[in-house]
């Protein structure tokens, strides 16, 4: 079985994986970083979406073997000691999840959408980015004042 180093959050991990682990059971399973959610398995949900090098991907369909070397930011690695990032921080004032499993893989969507799009974002864009991830609690209303609110804050960050 081939070995795999990623670093993840900051801090370089590795583990002997199969070949075709995806990299979310790599987080989930070898890492114990379960803020990742499993979600479809088809790259639909979102759920699993974290930052590989800086930018979004769902990693319900990526290898974990094919990020040997990169650095991955999970759910977990946002804070800071106990800040929350302004996107979290805005998805908690804002009341921008329900029931919480999609929660994580919009919150990084929502930063790379700030980090392609620029912090002032209108609903269309929010509501058209958002497209690939779905939330089966709410009808998104609150999802786009939270991600207008922590693109706002991330500003100032």
């Amino acid at each position: 079985m081939p070995t795999v180093s990623i670093t993840v959050n900051g801090e370089l991990r590795s583990a002997e994986v199969e070949g075709r682990t995806l990299l979310v059971h790599f987080l989930r399973d070898h890492l114990r970083l379960t803020g990742t959610h499993v979600g479809c398995d088809t790259s639909q949900c979102g759920a699993c979406t974290v930052h590989v090098d800086g930018v979004a991907i769902k990693s319900c369909s990526a290898l974990a073997v094919a990020c040997d070397g990169a650095s991955v930011t999970t759910i977990e690695g946002l804070a800071v000691a106990d800040q929350l990032h302004p996107m979290q921080q805005a998805f908690h004032e804002n009341h921008g999840l329900q029931c919480g499993f999609c929660t994580p893989g919009m919150i990084m969507s929502a930063i790379d959408m700030v980090r392609r799009n620029g912090h002032d974002l209108d609903e269309h864009t929010i509501r058209t980015q958002l497209d690939g991830n779905i939330c089966r609690c709410t009808g998104y209303h609150n999802i786009v004042r939270a991600v207008q609110a922590g693109a706002a804050a991330m500003r100032e960050r």
